[in-house]
């Protein structure tokens, strides 16, 4: 995994506080805001919409094929 800053984020500061971004831990400003952005994709904090579980055809749920 690289920690070089993407394109989007050069020249803006940590996308969760604001401060400058870190080099070593870019995008972010350190290893604080990087830790608690993991933590909000572990936690499901990020999410996108989608149709609610029970639109949800059962027959693509199954593993036992």
């Amino acid at each position: 995994m690289s920690t070089r800053a993407s394109p989007d984020h050069r020249g803006k500061g940590c996308p969760l506080c604001g401060a400058p971004a870190s080099g070593r831990h870019g995008p972010f400003c350190g290893q604080g805001c990087r830790d608690r952005d993991l933590l909000n994709w572990l936690g499901e904090g990020y999410r996108a919409a989608g149709p609610p579980v029970a639109d949800i055809p059962e027959s693509g749920l199954d593993s036992e094929a």
